[in-house]
């Protein structure tokens, strides 16, 4: 398939582009607001010529903040648009950068040429700059049209990725040769992008962006805090973060267990995506005493279960807890990311489901910090071993720590990269 046909298709296709939102609206209302902007109309006013930055949805705009952060210091005389495809993303977006008024928002336009091109002569930027691998080959060929350099952030292309690129090699080849520069975590990816067409000086590892996360130093003294608050401080709590759907029972069937030894554990329970958090309290509320963070509820003695139902306090909770499991995992989702808890030297357990973060995960597991689980039982009894070995846990959290430690500096190397372009 070349990019004609492709083009066709997304056209004809719209009408399901249209029912899709319709029924995601249904359960997250944001969907049917904006809906100009996803077609390049209505877009709000803008600065032009600074440097355009795509995040699809609230990992990558989390993962994208220390890079917008030193780009904004780098560049003060720029504008950064950041677009996003998903209402909590833009959420994440606006209440990480509100009071930064270089920053401009908006969702990006669908990859039709007249929307893409539409949207490039509104923002004309210097630079673009997209997260991870949100390819979108007409956006990227109108970007070529009007020499604006595309570059590819914190690239990742997993093996299943790569496989279903390379069976539309026709569009792919094209794109990648078009791209100025693809910053990947690992020489691995890097092989992956050059076997699909990519230019090989345009292909340069600098390694994950996430090693270089940094953690506000009043993170853990309020956590400490509101702990002492809730006399919670002797208490096993456990988090079980960005979960979903078909992973929540699991985790309620491992926290059941585990209070069969120790009866005042405490689980945080932070689904992934807003629209789930009803369900889920409801499930916990079915089998638990449970509160909501929202609430703003303490957290009392008979308190069994917390849903973590607040945006944007996701490494806050993690600070509150002794244990983390990080969700995506147990279903076939490829997991979340394994360093937010690791750089607060947490033990670290997942499920088996890791393609997303091959890589990390196999670091991490090579240096003791992170245990993978199958089931409620399996995860009941890792959290069970490291309460009750209090000096395994330990080991584990800083043995993630400096995994950490020891892989920072991409976001530098980025840095570098995108200098050169501009």
């Amino acid at each position: 398939m070349n990019r004609t046909l492709y083009t066709l298709l997304f056209h004809l296709g719209l009408p399901l582009v249209a029912l899709r939102l319709y029924l995601r609206s249904r359960k997250a209302p944001a969907y049917a607001k904006r809906i100009g902007e996803r077609f390049a109309i209505n877009l709000p006013a803008m600065r032009k010529g600074g440097i355009w930055v795509h995040a699809v949805s609230v990992g990558e705009s989390i993962a994208a903040a220390p890079m917008i952060r030193a780009l904004l210091q780098a560049y003060p005389q720029l504008p950064i648009t950041i677009t996003c495809m998903t209402p909590t993303g833009s959420e994440r977006v606006q209440a990480m950068f509100a009071n930064e008024p270089r920053i401009q928002h908006c969702y990006l336009p669908y990859d039709l040429p007249w929307a893409a091109g539409r949207f490039l002569d509104h923002v004309q930027p210097k630079l673009a700059v997209i997260m991870e691998t949100e390819l979108w080959p007409n956006h990227i060929h109108q970007c070529a049209k009007r020499a604006i350099p595309v570059a590819l952030a914190n690239a990742r292309l997993s093996e299943r990725s790569a496989r279903g690129y390379a069976r539309f090699a026709k569009l792919t080849r094209p794109m990648l040769a078009e791209m100025s520069l693809i910053a990947v975590q690992t020489e691995t990816e890097a092989q992956r992008f050059r076997q699909l067409g990519a230019r090989p000086e345009s292909v340069q590892v600098t390694g994950s962006i996430k090693f270089d996360l940094r953690i506000d130093e009043q993170l853990l003294p309020r956590a400490r805090s509101l702990r002492e608050q809730w006399h919670a401080t002797q208490r096993p709590l456990w988090i079980a973060a960005s979960t979903h759907e078909g992973e929540d029972e699991v985790i309620l069937a491992a926290h059941r267990q585990l209070l069969e030894h120790h009866a005042d554990a405490l689980l945080i329970l932070v689904p992934r995506h807003p629209e789930r958090f009803n369900n889920v309290f409801e499930l916990c509320a079915a089998q638990f005493p449970t509160i909501r963070r929202s609430s703003g509820e303490p957290v009392g003695a008979d308190t069994a279960v917390m849903l973590g139902d607040t945006m944007g306090e996701l490494l806050f909770l993690y600070a509150l807890a002794d244990i983390a499991f990080v969700g995506g995992s147990l279903v076939p989702n490829g997991g979340h990311n394994l360093l937010e808890p690791a750089a607060l030297s947490l033990p670290v357990i997942s499920g088996p489901h890791l393609f997303n973060f091959l890589e990390i995960a196999t670091m991490l597991r090579d240096a003791g910090a992170l245990q993978e689980v199958d089931d409620a039982h399996g995860l009941a009894a890792a959290i069970r071993r490291l309460i009750e070995l209090p000096q395994d846990a330990r080991r584990m959290g800083e043995a993630g720590r400096a995994v950490m430690k020891a892989n920072q500096g991409a976001l530098q190397r980025l840095l570098e990269g995108l200098g050169r372009l501009l």
